[in-house]
């Protein structure tokens, strides 16, 4: 089982290098810049679909194996999903860097079709499996959401191309938008959490009663906004949406909090409590977002204030999440394919000795640093703090990827 996961995280990291290679290439210069630009979609889509979808459908193999004590459905499925997900996410990107809007539409068609065999892969070991609660209930759920983040896409990828549908162009963007980062990351994330947050803080007899009214909160939050957008719903509607996405990461805080308490364990490691801290970071954002919705609300649409809430939520939670949780399963799915089969037969080193724990606290916290220069460069539509911190954020996350690919060294 570990060439398919693996396959997904090597490509994923590649993806995460050549984006911060890219942007220190640039000095910053695309962040500084609106994003609905070719080179704005180019970046933002190789961030979002070559590194953490990527990174994410890896993880959603290796951990479910783990949650189910099942094999996936068909392992040569998930084969043809990487190769059509992959080819069809470089010609996208490719398609964006040209400016060819054709390539747009046809390569947005071939990954959607490996997402849809990915949800049909995962889906069918679900049921067959049986085992209903919410870490399995958040994963269907965001793969659900997936499939409709794509589909989404997709239809924006032919109306670019062929003209079909201009006054539904705004609808679906946004729509594409939410459908992506709050349904398909946010209930992924949530959901996988409920299981690795007690497993490396060694929490038992945690109740799940908080992590359903997560699972309920959060799923209500993405329809809600889902229909604001796609019907074009006066400005309260979106206000709703955000309230409840409020309301689900404090939901969301309080499961972590009780998790915490029922450790056995004093320190989890400094990837997991990035992931932690982010998650109170995320409160504070959220419960900016909506008090500017309530008190600014024809401020709060505007690009400038979208792109800001846009990094602190993709970068600031979304990203931190992920490469927190790296330096764990990384070294899990290394040292258990490597030496494995080896236990008791030889000395090997054990799985902390893969990744020293103090390098990942300082590229994590290296790079949390230069995302809270960058969003106050973005803040002050400061051009030469934004390249300078852009700049910084991108060696750092260079420094960081390096540290996670080392592991495969050991």
């Amino acid at each position: 089982m570990f060439l398919l996961p693996f396959l997904f995280i090597a490509t994923g990291l590649a993806c995460f290098a050549l984006f911060s290679l890219s942007t220190l290439a640039q000095a910053a210069v695309w962040i500084a810049h609106p994003p609905r630009i070719p080179v704005g979609w180019f970046h933002v889509h190789l961030l979002v679909l070559g590194w953490a979808t990527m990174i994410a459908m890896g993880a959603v193999y290796q951990l479910l194996n783990v949650v189910l004590q099942k094999d996936v459905f068909s392992r040569k499925l998930g084969y043809v999903h990487y190769a059509l997900y992959t080819v069809g996410t470089v010609g996208l990107l490719a398609g964006f860097s040209a400016g060819r809007v054709q390539w747009i539409a046809v390569f947005a068609a071939l990954a959607w079709i490996g997402i849809v065999l990915f949800a049909v892969n995962i889906g069918v070991t679900l049921i067959r499996a049986g085992q209903w609660n919410p870490i399995t209930l958040s994963t269907a759920g965001s793969i659900l959401f997936l499939v409709l983040t794509g589909l989404a896409g997709l239809f924006m990828g032919f109306n670019f191309a062929f003209r079909l549908w201009p006054e539904w162009h705004e609808r679906l963007f946004y729509t594409h938008m939410w459908l992506g980062t709050i349904g398909w990351f946010g209930l992924l994330i949530t959901g996988f959490s409920h299981k690795m947050l007690p497993m490396f803080y060694l929490a038992h007899g945690v109740s799940n009663r908080m992590a359903y009214v997560v699972f309920g909160l959060w799923n209500a939050t993405v329809l809600a906004g889902a229909a604001a957008f796609l019907t074009d719903a006066p400005f309260p509607a979106v206000g709703a949406a955000v309230g409840l996405l409020t309301l689900a990461v404090y939901a969301y805080n309080v499961h972590t909090t009780q998790i915490r308490k029922a450790r056995h364990k004093k320190s989890p490691g400094a990837g997991v409590l990035a992931a932690v801290y982010s998650t109170r970071a995320l409160a504070v954002v959220c419960t900016a977002a909506l008090a500017y919705t309530l008190f600014a609300p024809e401020r709060s649409t505007d690009e400038r204030s979208v792109v800001i809430f846009g990094w602190a939520y993709l970068w600031g939670w979304v990203a931190l999440t992920i490469l927190g949780y790296l330096s764990k399963i990384i070294p899990f799915l290394w040292w258990t394919h490597k030496y494995g089969p080896r236990v008791g037969k030889e000395k090997i080193p054990a799985m902390a000795d893969l990744l020293e724990d103090r390098y990942v606290a300082y590229g994590l916290a290296l790079t949390a640093a230069s995302l809270v220069m960058l969003i106050i460069g973005l803040g002050m539509d400061d051009a030469v703090l934004i390249h300078w911190s852009g700049a910084a954020l991108s060696l750092s996350s260079l420094f960081y990827a390096c540290l996670i690919g080392w592991v495969f060294t050991r």
